[in-house]
């Protein structure tokens, strides 16, 4: 069902998909009716419109696909028009939620003229603030995720932007915006310890946009958008990747680490001390241009193992099993990238990791393969 643009002339609309068995994915795309000023749209901030509309404060524009900004020209990855947030500047809608369910939000946003830009995205009282001064497309937008659990059954999804700048229109730009239903973390099937292992878990990727979605990264209590993982960092992240538009090892979801030894995948399991056990996963390119020697790094208790992986850029992938001895009753499982990688373009791209499996394996069973 799609439900009526907003009278806040930001021409934004929701559609909500709901299937047997399926997530709920509330999506928010971008429209193509503009306010004649951005006066206009400013003199409606503060505004409270019926829902599914949503509400603006502060400096907010709306910018057309190919409207120049000093030295830039802005591209709208979807449509023709897309919201810029000024400094102090807020969208914000109320939506209907499940009490006590995971949500994933994505959403594509692209840096203007501000450096160190940031977006502050919440729902009720969870927060997180996303950096997005790291560009990881040609195009310079890019796809964001973030995850909540619902304490009510209404809540406002806000977007934020912090940023203080002389110009005050030196703001990110905002595109697309979908919520999706989170599953609990499943156990991969093979009797992995593993939740979400094979990655077929994680946030919307909009049909669209090439280039997958970004998980950025968390502290140890936060909702992850890729549920039973973290993603270990200050201000750089993991991108997910799907089948439809990369080379994926397996099923139909991957996760590719694009930011070297700066950013790092982690899930923390229950182990046995003294019990062995063997972490098996594999390594690959996604098909995207990544070309050259691509290399893993895994770790878990006091075992390492380094897989290096020869890529052409089309796809591909190797096979990976490290054996190691448990030393406490919970193990941290940990992958990065053993380098930073470039596309021919400029971007930033890196190795593949697909279905990880952890399972117990006989005590007289020691040994690391490599195959």
């Amino acid at each position: 069902m799609v439900l009526a643009k907003c009278t806040l002339c930001l021409a934004l609309v929701v559609v909500v998909l709901v299937g047997v068995a399926a997530p709920v994915v509330f999506s928010v795309t971008d429209g193509e009716h503009s306010p004649s000023t951005k006066r206009q749209l400013r003199a409606r901030a503060g505004q409270v419109p019926a829902e599914p509309n949503w509400e603006i404060s502060g400096f907010v524009e709306y910018i057309g696909s190919g409207h120049k900004e000093q030295d830039m020209i802005l591209a709208v990855p979807e449509g023709a028009y897309a919201v810029r947030l000024g400094n102090d500047a807020t969208i914000r809608q109320r939506i209907s939620v499940t009490r006590h369910m995971y949500y994933s939000v994505t959403f594509s946003a692209a840096r203007t003229c501000a450096q160190a830009e940031k977006l502050n995205v919440s729902v009720t009282l969870e927060f997180g603030v996303l950096p997005i001064q790291t560009v990881y497309t040609s195009t310079g937008w890019d796809s964001y995720s973030w995850a909540f659990k619902a304490e009510h059954s209404a809540v406002w999804l806000s977007i934020h932007n912090p940023g203080v700048e002389e110009d005050p229109a030196c703001g990110p730009l905002i595109d697309l915006v979908a919520i999706k239903t989170l599953p609990p973390p499943h156990h991969t099937r093979g009797g992995t310890m593993l939740r979400n292992g094979d990655f077929e878990e994680g946030p919307y990727i909009f049909a669209d946009t090439p280039w997958g979605v970004l998980v950025p990264p968390m502290d140890e209590d936060v909702h992850s958008p890729l549920p039973g993982w973290m993603v270990m960092s200050t201000t750089k992240v993991v991108k997910y990747v799907d089948s439809a538009r990369h080379a994926v090892p397996s099923g139909a979801h991957a996760v590719e680490m694009v930011a070297g030894r700066e950013c790092a995948l982690v899930q923390e399991v229950a182990t046995v001390p003294g019990r062995r056990y063997t972490l098996s996963f594999s390594v690959g390119d996604a098909g995207n241009g990544c070309i050259g020697s691509l290399a893993v790094d895994a770790y878990a208790a006091r075992a390492t193992l380094k897989v290096s992986y020869e890529s052409r850029g089309t796809g591909g992938h190797e096979r990976a099993e490290l054996v190691f001895a448990a030393v406490a009753n919970r193990t941290r499982v940990v992958f990065h990238s053993s380098n930073h990688h470039m596309k021919s373009d400029g971007t930033l791209c890196g190795p593949v990791v697909d279905d990880v499996s952890l399972v117990s394996v006989d005590k007289h069973t020691v040994r690391r393969l490599l195959m």
